[in-house]
């Protein structure tokens, strides 16, 4: 779920996130390789690329939770292991849903980096989480088993924890994945009041057309930086050959480029409009 991290004071005139020249070796192999970025408050970033390109690599180094074998990451002025205002949500796999915790309890848990491991939630803490599981439409459910409610409603939890922490950048990793088209409609649409928040996000996805239409700028990975800028731009037929090679069929149309997955046919899948 969240991860926690020691408070270390910020100034929030700071730029969020600087990412500076990571690399991420594993055994000579490049998980990543010399990737840089700068992100402004309240952005909203799709992060796309093949399966093994290093998303997830990216996500762990940005919340303090891998250190890179080079280069730095600044979050608001300060290195991220020493912040708490990052919150990294993993992918639904790597959390153990079987644990008996009710909704309320793992919102409640955000709190904890606030308030340290031995001190109990006091009022304010309390009346934070219940605005937070009303913000994510949670609070009908707060008293349900956390392993009992649907992907999209995990998701939804994952986030309001986020917010219970009082996180000010947002990492998820493949939150869509395996949701319907409604739980993802209403991811995206706490993704949006996240941004009236100014809380800058960052999103993981294997959607190249909801990259394209939802978020303010896409990160085109594959190991190394292909390209990251507004989607018209990065989402063109040379960067995806790069990124993908023949992972993904391209087809130039009038209103754009449209990519298709190798799997598509197989399991029934649309293509992907990245740049319509």
């Amino acid at each position: 779920m969240v991860r926690f991290a020691k408070i270390l004071p910020h100034e929030d005139t700071n730029t969020p996130i600087v990412v500076q020249g990571i690399t991420v070796a594993y055994d000579g192999h490049h998980a990543l390789d010399n990737v840089s970025f700068t992100l402004a408050p309240g952005e909203r970033v799709a992060v796309v690329g093949p399966n093994g390109a290093g998303k997830s690599t990216l996500f762990k180094v940005m919340a303090g939770l891998l250190p890179p074998t080079s280069g730095s990451v600044s979050l608001f002025g300060g290195a991220p292991e020493r912040h708490i205002c990052v919150a990294y949500v993993p992918q639904r796999s790597e959390v153990d849903l079987s644990f008996p915790v009710t909704v309320r309890d793992v919102v409640l848990m955000g709190r904890v980096g606030k308030l340290g491991l031995f001190r109990w939630p006091g009022r304010a803490d309390r009346r934070l989480v219940e605005e937070c599981l009303a913000l994510v439409g949670m609070t009908d459910l707060a008293e349900r088993q956390i392993g009992e409610l649907s992907g999209g409603q995990q998701q939804r939890v994952f986030i309001a924890q986020a917010l219970a922490q009082e996180a000010q950048v947002m990492l998820l990793d493949e939150p869509f994945t395996g949701l319907d088209v409604n739980s993802q409609e209403d991811i995206l649409a706490i993704l949006e009041m996240l941004r009236r928040r100014k809380v800058t996000v960052l999103v993981s996805t294997h959607d190249l057309n909801q990259a394209a239409h939802y978020f303010d700028r896409v990160l085109l990975l594959n190991h190394r930086l292909i390209s990251f800028g507004p989607p018209a731009e990065v989402l063109t037929a040379q960067h995806l050959n790069q990124a993908y090679g023949e992972q993904l069929r391209l087809v130039e149309t009038a209103e754009g480029v449209m990519a298709f997955s190798d799997t598509c046919c197989e399991g029934g899948q649309e293509p992907h409009e990245p740049n319509r």
